[in-house]
């Protein structure tokens, strides 16, 4: 019997020893799209005019890859991370308001090209959004705002092709919610999306870059969110590095509890990238 385990665990040692999987490799098959809000993200927002800023803390972890051929990429990974958000006071203090968790599985596909890259990610996911003790107004013993706590969750599946040329990436998005509370959202989401890379400015590897996400959904009726990012990029332009940029939104907010409210902004934001 002992001699028969051995003997299998060596076998399988074996096989993935010359297999074509990459087991938690270091790079991501598919890096996150810039201007999407639904990305690991680790960094912050500072909002200009407003005492308002947005912390996220978030990893995607790819798993293994697997070779299907020398340039063409199969993965498998999870996704773990929050959005939050705070606001200033003295002292250095930052109240929490609220905070959204999501956690999910990610599935990706990558073929690269003499001329092009292209392929599509695919993501299971669940969010969930809760208000902070920073919402609560301890002297009147009231939530701020009028604004009471909610439940605010969803289960959805998302798919986003995407087509790469040099340092300009475009992208398609459809979300559909397997579940969701409340009932008035819509279970259908439609993105589009791209982003550039000026790498012939490129400098002691320090890029420029803008980016641009549209995303449209139902809440009681179809409507539309924009977000725009401009700034320069520290490091690898599809790999690791440090980003700062300015950032505008227009649109529903992306915090769970406040999914109904209008916000339109200009921050100042600086991101770790994976």
């Amino acid at each position: 019997m002992k001699l028969y385990v051995f003997t299998s665990l060596l076998l399988i040692t074996t096989l993935l020893g010359q297999s074509k999987f990459d087991f938690f490799p270091n790079e991501l098959n598919i890096q996150p799209f810039n201007a999407n809000a639904l990305e690991p993200k680790l960094g912050f927002l500072l909002q200009t005019g407003k005492n308002e800023l947005r912390l996220d803390i978030g990893n995607t972890r790819e798993i293994f890859h697997y070779k299907i051929k020398a340039n063409r990429t199969l993965s498998f990974g999870a996704d773990l991370f929050t959005f939050t958000k705070l606001r200033g006071e003295n002292e250095f203090h930052f109240p929490v308001d609220a905070i959204d968790y999501l956690f999910g599985i990610n599935f990706g596909y990558k073929s690269v090209d003499e001329d092009y890259t292209y392929g599509l990610r695919f993501r299971l996911s669940h969010i969930s959004a809760h208000f902070v003790d920073g919402h609560y107004d301890n002297p009147t013993t009231s939530w701020k705002e009028g604004r009471y706590p909610r439940v605010y969750s969803r289960e959805f599946i998302e798919f986003f092709p995407f087509i790469q040329i040099d340092g300009f990436r475009s992208y398609l998005g459809f979300t559909h919610l397997l579940h969701v509370v409340p009932k008035s959202i819509g279970k259908q989401i439609y993105q589009m999306g791209m982003e550039y890379y000026f790498s012939n400015f490129n400098f002691l590897n320090i890029t420029p870059f803008i980016a641009f996400d549209f995303k449209l959904f139902k809440i009681e009726k179809y409507e539309g969110s924009n977000t725009i990012n401009g700034g320069i990029k520290f490091g690898k332009i599809n790999g690791a590095g440090f980003s700062i940029m300015i950032n505008y939104f227009n649109g529903k907010s992306i915090h769970g509890e406040y999914y109904d409210h209008n916000e339109k902004y200009t921050s100042i934001a600086f991101n770790l990238d994976f």
